[in-house]
Formats: structure tokens, C-alpha cells, sequence
């Protein structure tokens, strides 16, 4: 809608080009089930991928704090500041 007005106060009635060239080649038609399958397969993969990555972390961050509290025990000069685990039925 063109609101520009012209010297004599109507709305001018010369067409103005459009910003943009046809969208439509952008449009999304109709996609075929085996694209919907694709597109399904690839999300399922990217959420698996974040998930692993989300895991990964949560295991670095807890074994850095282990190894900080034990390293900050050892600095202090204690001694017994990692378990020992011990089997029973070792022999």
C-alpha cells in the first residue's frame, strides 16, 4: 500500500516496485515422505549428538570437581584423602 501523497494532497497512484524479487521459489511446496523421513532421521541424530555432548560435559565437570577436592585436600598437607577401595575376596 503506497501512503506517499502526491503535491496536490491525493495518494499518488504511480506503482511502486515490490522490495523483492517473487518468493516463491522459496516457498516450501509439498514434501515428498521420504524428505519428511530424512529431515526426521537427521533431527533424531542432531538430538542424540547433543545429548552425548550434554553428558560428556556433566562427567568432565564432575571428574574435575573430584580431582580438585582431592587436590586441595593433599595440599593441606591430610593424609587418607582418596579412598582406597579394598576387595575382600581378592585372594
Amino acid at each position: 500500500m503506497n501512503f506517499r501523497r502526491d503535491r496536490a494532497g491525493t495518494p499518488a497512484s504511480a506503482p511502486v516496485p515490490a522490495p523483492v524479487e517473487n518468493l516463491a521459489k522459496y516457498q516450501g511446496g509439498r514434501e515428498s515422505p521420504a524428505d519428511y523421513r530424512h529431515r526426521m532421521l537427521v533431527n533424531t541424530a542432531a538430538f542424540v549428538f547433543v545429548l552425548a555432548l550434554i553428558g560428556a560435559g556433566l562427567w568432565l565437570a564432575d571428574t574435575m570437581a573430584t580431582m580438585r577436592k582431592n587436590q586441595d585436600c593433599v595440599l593441606s598437607g591430610r593424609r587418607g584423602c582418596t579412598p582406597v577401595e579394598v576387595q575382600r575376596d581378592r585372594w
